[in-house]
């Protein structure tokens, strides 16, 4: 095992040197996790603003499935970093496993879970509204977008209640590479693989074949425009919206969450550690994901961008009136042609979900 390796594994000890070198790196890591919390929470906070009101385009279910992915990226700045901080900054390298170190990888564990059944329930709605949009109202009414939630929230706690237990079927003590109380994994290799079989690779599997065939579907729907303006005469082509949303999305995705989830299948079956900065970028890289939803999943969206200009808009005159006057701005809210708004009104059942919609909306 790595000198630098966690310090989540039963017998694991230091040496002098590698203290020295874990207790200078210590301020470096909770400044990198507070500037993760407080991007997060800042982006988060302006998403809540602006889909807690209604924004024209977005369907009532796209605006449930929207606030509980900010839910659970909002944990990560409000729940998650401060735990962990706390942690950081009452436990000892030598300290072993307290009941308390077991509530906060719970609660790490269980944020982490809804985030990515969460990301996954996005898809398959975005899914059903592209392909299925006629039974859409039947397929995924009211009551079963709110259980899907209700899962993605419920399920996790279920499946890492084991964590909770000082005394249970898997151990938990305090990692000094990633300042964070991790299980130990390799306690119970069973338990931890059952954990990635029910939560990461199903995940995975429906973003990567809902975002698949969404890309598909837009690609050829915008083939179709292509040879509708060259039939016209039309010159230019659009920007290929597919790979500018869907890409991203899926790059980021894999990008944060598979390093941690390797990791965590390696000191399972291996029982051994990693160095010390990879183990802590792996772990803490899953929470980016939680600012840059803010970006994939909302600031492309045109409707969302208007509305938050408006809101700040009004926001700022109602801090500082005089500020009209003197920058000579108008208080009233932007005007919506009529040919956009319904546009955006018709084109889909949900302008955040429906990539065919985004496509569209480019080429106006």
């Amino acid at each position: 095992m790595s000198e630098t390796s966690n310090g989540s594994f039963p017998g694991d000890g230091y040496n002098l040197d590698v203290l020295r070198q874990l207790e200078a790196h210590r301020p470096i890591k909770m400044a990198i996790i507070l500037a993760l919390g407080v991007m997060i929470t800042l982006g988060n906070v302006a998403v809540v603003m602006v889909i807690s009101s209604a924004v024209p385009g977005w369907s009532r279910n796209s605006r449930y499935f929207l606030l509980s992915l900010t839910g659970a990226d909002s944990a990560f700045g409000l729940v998650v970093m401060p735990l962990n901080l706390c942690v950081s900054l009452v436990k000892d390298y030598n300290d072993g496993p307290d009941s308390f170190c077991h509530m906060v990888a719970f609660f790490n564990a269980a944020v982490y879970s809804t985030c990515m059944y969460t990301l996954a329930s996005i898809s398959l709605e975005r899914y059903v509204a592209v392909f299925y949009p006629l039974q859409y109202a039947s397929l995924l009414n009211r009551r079963r977008a709110l259980l899907l939630i209700a899962l993605a929230w419920g399920l996790p706690p279920v499946l890492l209640a084991p964590v909770t237990w000082p005394k249970g079927i898997i151990e938990v003590r305090f990692s000094a590479a990633s300042l964070v109380c991790n299980p130990t994994y390799s306690s119970n290799v069973a338990y931890s693989l059952a954990l990635t079989a029910f939560i990461f690779f199903p995940c995975s599997a429906i973003m990567t074949f809902c975002n698949l065939r969404l890309w598909a579907a837009a690609k050829r729907q915008r083939l179709k425009m292509k040879m509708m303006r060259m039939r016209s005469r039309a010159g230019g082509n659009g920007p290929d919206v597919a790979s500018r949303v869907l890409v991203p999305v899926m790059t980021v995705y894999y990008t944060c969450w598979t390093p941690c989830m390797v990791i965590l299948i390696y000191n399972a079956t291996s029982g051994s550690g990693v160095p010390e900065w990879v183990e802590f970028v792996a772990v803490w890289l899953p929470t980016s994901n939680g600012f840059l939803n803010c970006i994939f999943y909302f600031w492309i969206n045109k409707s969302f961008r208007r509305k938050f200009h408006m809101l700040l808009h009004k926001l700022c005159l109602g801090l500082c009136p005089s500020a009209e006057k003197i920058l000579g701005c108008i208080s009233a809210a932007p005007v919506w042609n009529n040919n956009n708004s319904l546009s955006e009104r018709s084109s889909s059942v949900s302008s955040t979900c429906t990539l065919l919609t985004i496509a569209a909306e480019t080429y106006i």
